[in-house]
């Protein structure tokens, strides 16, 4: 993004990061600006990608799904075609919830979810394992989540340290 990050931008995001559901009264209140410029500075954040949606955050065991997992996956080929293809089937995948592509001795890491251990290996063994290109995946799961995602730190928005 060329655009700045001014420091009411930051308080804006900051602010939304823990409650989307603000009203732009209360938004303004608590980053101390008035209604208009408040609505303005959300809708300019909006408009140029800094805040691209807005979302329940959901407990991912109240909705049933037990299991999380990364799984690093190596693909056969390293060309960007390939690649591209492996990560065009992933995005499918509904018990994916993340995949990013990586540097070091993996190409891929999945973040998956699942109901049970008996789901996630028919998962793993029925659907991604016979995904073509792939070389060799290796699963880690999560015995206790410590601290999950909860927003992007902002005191480095705007190129504050």
């Amino acid at each position: 993004m060329a655009d700045t990050i001014e420091p009411a931008d930051v308080r804006i995001l900051e602010a939304l990061q823990t409650d989307g559901r603000l009203t732009n009264q209360a938004l303004a209140e608590k980053v101390g600006l008035s209604t208009s410029p408040s609505w303005r500075r959300v809708r300019h954040l909006e408009e140029t990608g800094v805040i691209q949606g807005y979302k329940a955050v959901l407990d991912r065991k109240a909705i049933g799904l037990g299991v999380l997992a990364f799984i690093r996956v190596k693909i056969d080929s390293h060309s960007a075609a390939e690649a591209e293809a492996f990560a065009a089937e992933v995005i499918g995948l509904d018990e994916v919830v993340a995949c990013y592509s990586i540097a070091g001795d993996a190409d891929f890491l999945l973040q998956v979810v699942s109901p049970d251990l008996d789901s996630y290996a028919d998962f793993a063994m029925s659907t991604l394992r016979r995904l073509p290109r792939i070389k060799e995946m290796q699963t880690t799961f999560v015995l206790k989540e410590i601290k999950g995602f909860d927003g992007f730190p902002l005191r480095f928005a705007g190129g504050r340290p």
